[in-house]
């Protein structure tokens, strides 16, 4: 049974839509690992801070089915289909990483390369990961963590969510 991880992020009623998240990720993937919360300030757009996490699951579901599951829960939380890349947005569901698999197949792109690009993605990732191996260079989560240039990201770690 693959493992999979998925990147949560809010910044529009943040307190209701992580917890409320969590909740249907649970009934639709089962028992969840979580990293620490991280509160982010907004990349490529001015406004209010992002809460931003990892959740880790074991699924026997295939990626396009978690992918499109993720997109309805998404919708369930206010989330509009045609939200701009760099927006705001009540809940940002994506994952990022599924077993050792490779996929890029139009909108599912696995591993996603916000993982490499943004604090806010490693971070959590290399806390619940960090011996794990990046399916493409090999490397793990905590060495790219490491060696990740962390003059740009601002974010503090605000709770640790273990589930």
């Amino acid at each position: 049974m693959p493992t999979g991880y998925i990147s949560i992020g809010s910044n529009i009623d943040k307190e209701s839509h992580i917890p409320s998240s969590l909740k249907a990720l649970e009934k639709a993937l089962g028992k969840l690992v979580l990293s620490s919360i991280y509160e982010t300030e907004p990349v490529g757009f001015v406004g209010d801070s992002f809460y931003n996490l990892i959740a880790r699951f074991e699924s026997d579901l295939s990626a396009k089915e978690i992918a499109k599951t993720l997109r309805q829960i998404e919708l369930d939380h206010g989330r509009a289909r045609e939200s701009q890349k760099f927006s705001a947005r009540t809940l940002d569901l994506d994952l990022i990483l599924y077993g050792d698999q490779v996929i890029n197949d139009g909108r599912l792109r696995i591993p996603r390369d916000e993982i490499e690009r943004y604090a806010f993605v490693l971070e959590p990732l290399a806390e619940i990961a960090g011996n794990e191996k990046h399916p493409i260079t090999g490397e793990t989560y905590a060495d790219l963590w490491r060696r990740f240039d962390k003059s740009q990201a601002k974010q503090t770690k605000i709770e640790s969510t273990r589930h």
